[in-house]
């Protein structure tokens, strides 16, 4: 091979191997940044937790973050329907969680998971005013009612460490990330010395 034809190739190799670092330790501080916000993420969402003031029922998915682990109180004027969620019961045993959905008094709608059983079957209940804390859910947001609706048990409190990914999690990512660049910064520099080894054995 030419010496032009081997400088092209050694910058070539140098500039994909900066990129892929580049790229590579790019995501890694991505995770960083993501672990500070989920841990104070989780830090609001503990004080929100020990707050014992009501906060109006979040109508729009903008005031969904701001209710989360909040205490609050709907009016439930009509039941549309109920389905069952898997769910654990206060003292942690796993079932049911009864989830019934609601058209609120005034206009709006809500889901209330009423309470816990190790039936699936739906219970009666008709609707009215009831309390608890607002959680996540999969599509938006629900009421865990406490106390407990239609003779169920109480189920479990939101958990605000029981999220996607904690920010251990992130950091595991991040760390991952980093030694991926690693890694591939080794590969260079073993690929540099082969380089110079079969330069120099040729000379």
């Amino acid at each position: 091979m030419s010496a032009p034809a081997r400088v092209r190739g050694l910058v070539g190799t140098t500039l994909t191997t900066v990129i892929c670092v580049g790229f590579l330790i790019g995501l890694g501080v991505w995770q960083l940044h993501r672990k500070h916000w989920k841990e104070a993420q989780i830090a609001r969402y503990e004080a929100a937790r020990a707050m014992n003031s009501d906060v109006p029922w979040p109508a729009t998915p903008t005031d969904y973050d701001g209710a989360l682990y909040r205490h609050s109180r709907i009016d439930c004027a009509e039941v549309e329907g109920m389905s069952a969620v898997a769910g654990r019961s206060a003292d942690d045993r796993p079932g049911w969680a009864h989830i019934a959905h609601c058209d609120l008094r005034g206009g709006g709608q809500a889901d209330v998971a009423l309470g816990w059983s190790d039936n699936p079957a739906p219970p009666r209940w008709t609707g009215g005013a009831v309390g608890g804390l607002v959680a996540g859910s999969d599509e938006a947001v629900r009421l865990i009612a406490s106390p407990p609706r239609a003779g169920l048990v109480q189920l479990a409190s939101p958990d605000p460490d029981a999220v996607s990914t904690t920010p251990m999690g992130h950091l595991s990512y991040a760390i991952q990330w980093f030694a991926f660049a690693t890694i591939a910064l080794a590969i260079y520099a073993l690929a540099l010395r082969k380089r110079w080894r079969d330069s120099s054995s040729k000379t």
